[in-house]
């Protein structure tokens, strides 16, 4: 019988700077998780951080990190050849086949919320069909803040795309918050048959979900990852615990008629 808390070493194969402060590992392993899960990483003597898998294939994880504490801090002093202790997966990801395929999916993230969807992202890309359509609203704060550059682009080339930085100005891009833009979408041509995933900061998907929510969106249809203080990610310390809901065990992905009363 499988320990569930027993962190297995794994050998970090790769390591690229996506922007100013996140960085992406991609870790040898066999772990098949499903998209929107997470995992345990830890250092022995530093302690361990929840992270999302950004991307995964037959023997390796992506796991986009922003450095944040000691703990991402230490990981960042990781070179290719170096071990990694993980643990998991853990919490329950996108129901990408139960609600998401062959509806049109409008996605808006907010920062490095996009590392949580950007597996499933390439899925839709990659499988033609496998969805109607995609629509996506992705923002930074600024123009060093940028991950996933090169996929970005490439995304472009199938999906209806609407890119946003804060303040900054590049070409091609929008300036303003992420809220602004949920208008540009033609909700009403979808006739009912789509999905709305919002992924970002607390403040971002609160305000987010609630501009969809005035274009006619109803809250069923909105899905959030919520990821809050997970500790141990079995549901038995309760560093998570929002009431009586769990963030390891119920989630991190909500759909948001749970989530709207999800107040931290």
């Amino acid at each position: 019988m499988n320990n569930p808390v027993r962190p297995i070493a794994c050998e970090i194969i790769d390591v690229k700077k996506e922007s100013q402060s996140e960085w992406t590992f991609k870790v040898k392993s066999d772990i098949k998780p499903s998209h929107g899960q997470f995992l345990q990483l830890s250092i022995p003597k530093f302690g361990e951080a929840p992270i999302s898998v950004s991307a995964y294939g037959d023997g390796w994880m992506d796991f986009t990190i922003r450095a944040v504490g000691k703990v991402t801090d230490e990981i960042f002093n990781k070179q290719p050849g170096d071990t990694l202790f993980l643990r998991g997966p853990y919490g329950h990801g996108w129901p990408v086949e139960e609600q998401f395929k062959g509806k049109h999916i409008v996605m808006i993230t907010g920062g490095t919320g996009l590392a949580p969807v950007r597996s499933m992202l390439n899925k839709f890309y990659n499988e033609d069909g496998y969805v109607k359509s995609v629509t996506l609203i992705s923002g930074f704060k600024n123009e060093a803040g940028i991950i996933f550059k090169p996929e970005l682009e490439l995304w472009k080339n199938k999906f209806t795309t609407h890119y946003t930085l804060d303040r900054d100005k590049i070409d091609g891009w929008n300036v303003g918050f992420v809220t602004e833009l949920v208008k540009e979408v033609p909700f009403e041509s979808f006739e009912g048959d789509y999905e709305v995933i919002i992924v970002g900061p607390p403040a971002m998907m609160k305000f987010t979900a609630m501009e969809a929510m005035k274009c006619g969106v109803p809250v069923e249809k909105i899905w959030v990852s919520f990821e809050r203080k997970m500790s141990c990610a079995v549901g038995k310390c309760g560093h998570c615990r929002i009431d009586e809901v769990y963030v390891c065990l119920d989630g991190p992905v909500f759909n948001y008629t749970v989530a709207k009363d999800l107040i931290d």
